[in-house]
């Protein structure tokens, strides 16, 4: 009788075992039904949106706050316009421009919600430097300059010290730089280096980064391609945390096989936790009528790209996830000056909510995860 029972307690585990392996296979036999990410436990990643604006008044800024507040967990600061260099290096009072836009971020700082901040060093080419508030960029002999290096610590410090964030971006889509100024690529590194010892050193507790474009990194528009990509994933990986910024619709990315292998590549070289700092897709067709430009985008497609990002962001454990922005921002940029407007036509359509507020149905997967 005992060997009986012992033979039997066998096959049970024997059996037990090969169902397990056998719902590792298929995930979805765990599930009730096959609703998006039911094969999966509890989301291990944080998810949130950028705090841009869908019209230009007081009320679309507080309900943006709003809006993140009530559907994310994380949510970004994005700082990518003009430094006061002038009064850094040169000890003046800070322009009240940009003082004033630092301290209404602080006021409106979402308790419940982890922050990170993403301050551009580059301009909006990223050629060069950003400009000073007087349209204005400071002399230097290389990237690295001393002069250079002091006044852009001060500036992170100064924003670190007003948002206290969680996380903090050094600088923005770095990798374009080498694209578009492969001369000034080495004195960038030097320069970087040297701030982010010093930033670490100030704010030991902050997790810092720089992103690169995966569209870019992916599918660079350069001449000799395989030494861009080596450059760039050696430099990704000297940081503790890698932030991406994606926007597959720029490379005619269109599938979720196509979002997939974009998604494997960035797994094939880079070795460091990620984070997606800033990503969106089309959610209408894009014209662009004065650089001959069509893209057709529809809801499904951004849907698609959603359900494939997020499922990405939870297999391979992403720290976080930023959509920009929450809504089209039409009534926005409406107001842009007409030399500006091709450029914000890009990103205007893109939105979880059509530029009426309505729910497309990527929000309805966006809350499905965000639950989970």
């Amino acid at each position: 009788m005992k060997n009986y029972k012992g033979t039997l307690f066998l096959i049970l585990i024997i059996m037990m075992l090969g169902f397990s392996c056998n719902n590792d296979e298929n995930p979805l036999a765990d599930c009730e039904n096959e609703e998006f990410f039911c094969e999966f436990g509890s989301r291990n990643f944080e998810m949130g949106f950028s705090t841009w604006p869908y019209a230009p008044t007081v009320a679309s800024i507080e309900n943006t706050y709003d809006f993140i507040g009530e559907n994310a967990d994380i949510y970004s600061e994005h700082i990518d316009s003009n430094i006061p260099w002038n009064a850094w290096i040169n000890d003046l009072s800070l322009p009240s421009e940009f003082t004033n836009d630092i301290a209404s971020r602080a006021s409106k700082k979402l308790p419940n919600a982890k922050l990170t901040v993403s301050v551009s060093l580059l301009n909006s080419s990223r050629s060069d430097l950003a400009f000073d508030y007087d349209g204005s960029i400071p002399d230097y002999a290389a990237l690295n300059d001393k002069e250079i290096e002091d006044a852009y610590f001060k500036h992170l410090q100064y924003i670190a010290e007003q948002l206290n964030p969680d996380y903090l971006l050094l600088a923005i889509e770095v990798n374009e730089l080498l694209k578009n100024a492969p001369e000034k690529w080495d004195a960038y590194k030097l320069l970087m280096a040297n701030i982010r010892a010093r930033i670490q050193e100030e704010f030991p507790a902050l997790q810092i980064s720089e992103s690169i474009t995966l569209h870019n990194f992916y599918q660079p528009d350069v001449t000799d391609s395989d030494s861009f990509i080596e450059e760039i994933a050696n430099y990704a990986n000297t940081m503790e945390l890698v932030s991406i910024s994606f926007y597959p619709f720029f490379k005619g990315l269109k599938t979720e096989q196509e979002f997939k292998r974009a998604f494997d590549f960035v797994h094939e070289k880079i070795e460091r936790p990620i984070a997606i700092a800033e990503t969106n897709h089309l959610a209408e067709d894009l014209s662009v009528e004065a650089v001959n430009l069509f893209i057709a985008g529809n809801e499904s497609e951004q849907n698609d790209y959603l359900k494939a990002l997020l499922t990405q962001a939870q297999i391979h454990d992403y720290e976080y996830v930023i959509w920009w922005a929450h809504r089209d921002f039409d009534e926005l940029w409406e107001t842009f000056p007409e030399e500006v407007k091709d450029l914000g036509r890009i990103w205007r359509d893109t939105g979880l909510l059509d530029e009426e507020g309505r729910e497309r149905p990527s929000y309805e997967t966006w809350k499905l995860v965000l639950n989970h």
